[in-house]
């Protein structure tokens, strides 16, 4: 039998031991991801040999193989922040719970708005309503100020203005004298349905020559940082957390040069531990970025043999008799039918066969 191959790899990953990837636990052996998207996959074998060399022209006299390597490769045209999690080793944090209950998980995400300068009893603001922030919670606070940015006619930055106060932040329809009106004691403006209303105007101690430079019509950029919690995930990155090792098994087509039948084909990988090298690519133009998991194989029992260690198996499943359901006797030609070979037994005779006579 030969074969061709020309098909991408669905690829399945099982973690070896239990493991916690964000707020879901998986139990040892219970797929965690799968790849249905890949766009190449490759197994790669790899080996060194050194030689005892002597004699006139210092020939190669004997040689020996060792240090035999085994590499999957697996590029994923898409990332799930699960993916990105076994990629990199790193945390996935869900955001749960509603903004003001004590045991909320919440996301702050940085966030900037481009408003027009508008005059509103004799002070320049700029007004950010429900629909552009998208519903979206603004937070106030020491470790998250909030600053305009004057943008010029082309949208490049002109000027930098004088942060804006937490007593300069109204929600429209409340009295302008009065402060912001929060959810919590943590800066969260409850705002739902209505317009933000920022004052750009120094502050004591502020310095007033930073807004000499707001006239109404500008544009201006509000930087400031929003808090989520249901919908929004946040990957954690750190030093001291890494890619894991998983049981891994991909499933692909080989075509049989004689029939041009695909069969299935299974590569599995025992004990597979994934490099913690990622690199993405953004840019505007060429193809969109892709997503490399690079996978070392190790020796490692498979689930259905404990006699042998290996580092890969391959196997080809041949479909040839399997290849029609003689169950299914509503197709003609089923009728009394177990599988393909029972042609053979039509025939007694071959012409390539000696009589003996």
């Amino acid at each position: 039998m030969r074969f061709g191959v020309r098909e991408i790899c669905d690829v399945v990953f099982k973690p070896l031991s239990s493991v916690d990837i964000g707020n879901q636990h998986f139990d040892a052996g219970q797929p965690v991801l799968y790849l249905d998207t890949a766009k190449t996959s490759t197994l790669e074998g790899a080996s060194t040999t050194v030689y005892a060399q002597g004699g006139k022209g210092n020939p190669r006299l004997i040689g020996w193989d060792g240090e035999k390597t085994i590499t999957f490769t697996v590029e994923d045209a898409l990332m799930s922040p699960i993916s990105f999690a076994m990629l990199s080793g790193a945390g996935v944090i869900q955001g749960m719970g509603e903004l003001d209950a004590d045991d909320a998980r919440k996301i702050y995400v940085h966030t900037s708005y481009d408003l027009t300068v508008e005059k509103q009893d004799g002070k320049f603001v700029a007004k950010l309503t429900d629909v552009e922030r998208n519903g979206a919670t603004l937070v106030v606070t020491k470790e998250a100020p909030v600053y305009p940015i004057l943008l010029d006619s082309a949208g490049a930055q002109a000027a930098y203005l004088s942060a804006i106060t937490e007593d300069q932040i109204t929600v429209e329809g409340e009295a302008p004298e009065n402060p912001v009106k929060v959810n919590t004691e943590r800066g969260e403006i409850d705002a739902s349905g209505r317009t933000i209303v920022f004052e750009l105007a120094s502050d004591e101690p502020g310095d007033p020559r930073l807004d000499e430079a707001i006239q109404v019509g500008q544009a201006v950029r509000i930087d400031c940082y929003t808090v989520h919690t249901e919908g929004a995930t946040e990957i954690q990155i750190d030093a001291s957390t890494f890619a894991g090792y998983y049981y891994i098994e991909a499933s692909t087509l080989f075509r049989d040069e004689a029939t041009g039948v695909d069969m299935a084909a299974e590569f599995v990988i025992p004990r597979g531990k994934i490099q913690s090298n990622f690199t993405f690519t953004m840019a505007n133009s060429g193809d969109p970025s892709t997503f490399t998991f690079t996978i070392d194989a190790f020796p490692a029992y498979t689930k259905f043999n404990k006699n042998k260690k290996v580092m890969a198996i391959l196997q080809v499943l041949d479909v040839e008799g399997d290849s029609h359901n003689y169950r299914t006797k509503d197709i003609i030609g089923h009728e009394n039918r177990t599988s393909d070979a029972d042609v053979d037994e039509w025939y007694t005779k071959s012409i390539f066969v000696d009589s003996g006579e």
